[in-house]
């Protein structure tokens, strides 16, 4: 149990290294500290370099004045200095001998050598410990050429530069921290609504898909993700909707013909003496064969939903379709077939499913023509205008759009003897939509329904 506990504890904590917002402070954090200790090393270099230049300017200034006061003036021996612990002076001759100095190097022989103008670095000195800089100036008296060698200390730039070093190592750390809190509170306080959605999104199963993610105020990218998520769900939700109306449909229709079928096997074995082997046959063959064709639809309604529809696209003549469709219709029906108003289209797609398309339709309007049914073809306008009319009773306006929906039937066609299974138009919208045309219903000039499909023409 112990390792268990260890185990999941070590998982929470690599979980929480994860988190975006424990991210975004660690780098918030590292950025502004690697740039903070650049930016105090170089300004600890300036500072230095600086404050070393102005020990220089003001070395050379009195080792100036001393060599002008030299010139015009006697040898002494002594030279004065501003403070016996922080500079000393030294006067030498031609030949480098200390000839003259400040009381804190009196008799003692040359520190260092120089030529006038030049500057050097010395590391300790007989009175007093930590490094000078000396500067050389020339000067000229009665004895001849003289060097004046000004030693200053820079004891005040190792403690200055101490000073703020320790003030930068004290302040860079509380700046971090304040980095740290204020972007881990800004990281928390933007990512909050993602938290938000996070959680909701988690509740949600197949069952609540009508519930919705918080959508926070505003146009940023989390109120952009916050409206998507809710576009997704509303989808999800439709999906779902059809979905299961889909498999409730599908399965009902898929168990009538399935029933039919026992029922004949039924009464053929418990009364042998009521049906003959050929009904039998014949009814058998006619559900199977409705059976089929159910199955047959759903596949292809099935590829379009996945898009996986595939179209062999070539130049298709409608009008000789229709012209066959035509003559179909005279061969197996009683009604009266006009096709006087097909003219010469040509399209670019799928024959078969433009056939299929084109027996949908007819087959529509031969369960509910009266006595008549009109086809029609034409041009317009850079599309081909197909028209299938009957005399039936037509489509009430406010389900013409229902009509084009799967497993759709209108009250008086119910009957499945007489009716489909509520998926031929279904399929017409489909292939319509697959070839960039659409499919639509009217009102027919003899009162019936007018289906109109138009799909683009091929081009010359």
């Amino acid at each position: 149990m112990g390792g268990e506990r260890t185990t999941s504890r070590w998982a929470r904590i690599r979980q929480g290294m994860d988190s975006i917002r424990v991210r975004a402070t660690g780098a918030a954090v590292l950025v502004v500290g690697v740039t903070l200790l650049v930016a105090s090393i170089a300004m600890l270099t300036l500072l230095e370099r600086s404050l070393r230049d102005n020990v220089r300017t003001t070395a050379d200034s009195r080792a100036e004045a001393i060599a002008d006061d030299l010139s015009q003036s006697a040898n002494s021996g002594r030279i004065a200095v501003e403070d016996q612990d922080d500079e000393f002076v030294q006067v030498l001759d031609a030949d480098g001998n200390a000839v003259m100095a400040s009381a804190n190097l009196a008799g003692r022989p040359a520190l260092v050598i120089l030529e006038p103008g030049d500057t050097q670095m010395i590391g300790s000195v007989p009175f007093e410990d930590g490094s000078f800089l000396a500067v050389a100036a020339s000067a000229t008296n009665m004895d001849g050429p003289l060097t004046v060698v000004l030693g200053r200390s820079l004891e005040g730039v190792g403690e200055t530069r101490r000073e703020v070093a320790g003030l930068l190592a004290v302040g860079v750390p509380l700046l971090l921290l304040v980095v740290g809190f204020v972007t881990w509170s800004v990281a928390g306080r933007v990512l909050a609504p993602v938290d938000a959605i996070r959680r909701e999104v988690e509740a949600i199963s197949v069952k609540e898909l009508h519930r919705r993610v918080p959508d926070p105020p505003g146009r940023d990218e989390i109120a952009r993700l916050a409206s998507t998520m809710n576009s997704m769900l509303e989808r999800l939700e439709k999906a779902a909707v059809r979905e299961r109306r889909f498999v409730s449909d599908a399965s009902h229709e898929l168990r009538s013909p399935v029933a039919a079928i026992r029922q004949q096997a039924e009464v053929a074995l418990s009364h042998p003496d009521r049906t003959t082997m050929e009904e039998l046959a014949g009814i058998v063959l006619e559900e199977d064969v409705r059976l089929q064709r159910i199955v047959e639809d759903l596949l292809l309604l099935t590829r379009v939903d996945e898009g996986t529809l595939q179209l062999r696209k070539a130049p298709v003549d409608l009008d000789d379709l229709m012209f066959e469709e035509a003559a179909r219709l005279r061969a197996t029906t009683r009604l009266r077939i006009d096709s006087a108003g097909v003219s010469a289209g040509r399209v670019i797609g799928d024959r078969g499913r433009l056939e299929r398309l084109l027996r949908n339709l007819t087959d529509n309007a031969a369960r509910h023509a009266a006595s008549e049914i009109r086809l029609g073809l034409r041009g317009d306008d850079g599309q081909v205008v197909l028209e299938v009319n009957d005399d039936g009773p037509g489509v009430p306006v406010g389900k013409r759009e229902a009509v084009f929906e799967r497993f759709t039937r209108l009250d008086d066609a119910r009957d499945r003897q007489h009716g489909g299974a509520g998926l031929g138009l279904a399929i017409v919208a489909e292939i319509a939509a697959a070839h960039g045309g659409s499919a639509s219903v009217s009102d027919a000039p003899s009162g019936g329904a007018r289906f109109l499909v138009v799909l683009p023409a091929a081009r010359v």
